[in-house]
């Protein structure tokens, strides 16, 4: 059975797509099997993954809209061994159709049924911002990882996703849960980014992840060239981050999995 991941963030340029493909990626060299859903309209993740967003015959649009089967319409994303169900501008309108549709917030959630035993994760990158794309990243999650730049107006939207989360939790997903908090573009010089550092571990514990990305020039360069960075340059400090999220991640699920069962 898959673990989906939704990678979450309303604010913009805090590093959730570039956490979405390399962390896929680095799951995928750990031998799982991913699955990486592109429901951003920019398509970024999926130009992140080596698949053209122009030249896509069918993409994540259909699947929402006109029910696709996600064999159907999944790319294989090169040398990175995972797989990504793209997107592109299509997906705008999807917005304003899947408004007039029943269930409309469980669109992804129903399509992943098909996949569930072909992965063992499937990360969902959320566009930035709370609309219905968001809403059906959330719904057909079972966690969060909110990527978050430690800077001060970083906080005050981490309030609010972190109510969008309760509410979706409370009333159509209960299974939905802060999966982890991810600090990006990090800088320990930097005296704010202590304090909000800080402030996250004395608010969420456990929750921040121990890993933390830096700012890296060989992880912001390798999108332009259609890869993760682990195949741009494995050696950088970007890659090598993605390397030790995917084992944390990993770590904590098998901790779960084995603590449940230790109950039973």
């Amino acid at each position: 059975m898959a673990r989906t991941i939704a990678i979450a963030n309303q604010k913009g340029g805090v590093g959730k797509t570039t956490t979405c493909v390399n962390l896929a990626a680095s799951l995928a060299a750990m031998r799982k099997r991913v699955l990486l859903v592109d429901l951003d309209p920019q398509g970024n993740a999926t130009m992140g993954c080596g698949v053209d967003k122009h030249a896509l015959e069918r993409s994540i649009y259909d699947v929402l809209v006109h029910r696709d089967l996600i064999s159907e319409v999944v790319q294989p994303a090169g040398e990175a061994g995972f797989n990504v169900l793209p997107a592109n501008g299509e997906l705008t309108a999807a917005e304003v159709e899947l408004l007039e549709v029943d269930n409309r917030e469980r669109r992804l959630r129903a399509a992943l049924i098909e996949a569930d035993a072909d992965y063992d994760y499937v990360l969902v990158d959320c566009p930035p911002s709370l609309n219905m794309l968001t809403l059906n990243g959330l719904v057909a999650a079972d966690g969060v990882i909110i990527a978050m730049q430690c800077e001060y107006f970083a906080l005050e939207g981490l309030s609010a996703l972190i109510d969008t989360i309760t509410r979706v939790s409370e009333s159509v997903n209960h299974r939905l849960q802060i999966e982890g908090i991810l600090r990006t573009m990090y800088d320990p010089r930097n005296s704010l980014t202590n304090e909000v550092s800080s402030q996250l571990h004395a608010h969420f514990g456990d929750k921040v992840y121990r890993t933390v990305v830096p700012r890296n020039v060989r992880l912001a360069e390798a999108p332009s060239h259609g890869i993760p960075a682990l195949l741009y340059d494995r050696y950088s400090r970007g890659a090598k981050a993605y390397m030790a999220l995917a084992g944390e991640i990993v770590r904590r699920e098998e901790r779960t999995v084995s603590g449940g069962q230790e109950q039973e």
